[in-house]
């Protein structure tokens, strides 16, 4: 069933390419962002869960 409607569209065999280049170059830049991140900002993300439920039970006793 798909065959046929593959079989009108014109350039068809482009996009699966197309497809794989936008893959790869998502994952090659994600992979390069988190390698040469700096190591400050990990830390300062890896702790805001916690510091975010210490500023609310401050908030929540003041009220």
């Amino acid at each position: 069933m798909f065959k046929h409607y593959f079989e009108q569209i014109q350039n068809v065999e482009i996009w699966p390419i197309i497809s794989l280049i936008i893959f790869f170059v998502f994952f090659t830049a994600t992979i390069f962002w988190v390698l040469f991140l700096d190591k400050k900002y990990i830390e300062k993300m890896k702790s805001l869960p916690f510091d975010d439920d210490a500023d609310e039970t401050k908030t929540n006793l003041k009220i």
